[in-house]
């Protein structure tokens, strides 16, 4: 078995490739060892002591490294783990499955609350960062999350190696945030939440 490593826009982070499937549907973030307890290959990546967020899209699994690591020492221990992970194919969360593991709704997290009358500009909003904008994330190793609309701003959160990278902000403004007005003239901003 191979892992692939890519660079990401984000210069703390890494997206490994194992060439087989990570998660079947969604995605999931653990911003602390302490998030991590959920998945042993997440666990095994933050007890390199080095790791601030570990990422799990559908085909990869992106690591933000600690301010001051070095990926030259940390690339082989984590490329390590997924050697080992994949290999045996121990299963992703604890108890073989996702399903006891409490993930709330996107609609819980909400930074503000949709307006049921806007329920059209909604959908292709939803649409949008569907097939467009969730695609080019996650080849960035990252994964973005829809946190309402009012008012003409769209709110989204930015995930995985995307979370703290410098040019996050750019995109949202510049790439995103253009996109949306484009395809939706009710939009006029889009903002981090």
């Amino acid at each position: 078995m191979f892992i692939e490593t890519e660079t990401t826009p984000n210069p703390q982070s890494l997206k490994f490739l194992p060439g087989k499937p990570v998660m079947t549907s969604g995605t999931r973030e653990f911003a602390s060892p302490e998030a991590s307890e959920a998945s042993p290959l997440a666990q095994a990546i933050f007890d390199t002591g080095e790791v601030t967020n570990v990422f799990f899209g559908s085909d990869f699994v992106s690591v933000t490294a600690a301010p001051g690591a070095d990926w030259g020492t940390l690339k082989p221990q984590v490329v390590s783990i997924l050697l080992d992970h994949f290999v045996s194919e121990a299963p992703l969360f604890v108890g073989g499955t996702a399903g006891d593991i409490s993930v709330p709704p996107e609609e819980e997290d909400m930074a503000v609350e949709d307006d049921p009358a806007n329920a059209d500009i909604v959908a292709q909003i939803h649409e949008l960062l569907e097939t467009r904008v969730r695609p080019a994330v996650a080849g960035d190793g990252g994964d973005i999350r829809y946190r309402g609309f009012k008012d003409g701003v769209v709110y989204l959160t930015m995930q995985g190696a995307c979370a703290g990278c410098p040019s996050s902000t750019a995109t949202l403004k510049h790439g995103i945030e253009g996109l949306l007005k484009h395809y939706v003239p009710e939009v006029v901003e889009v903002r981090a939440a």
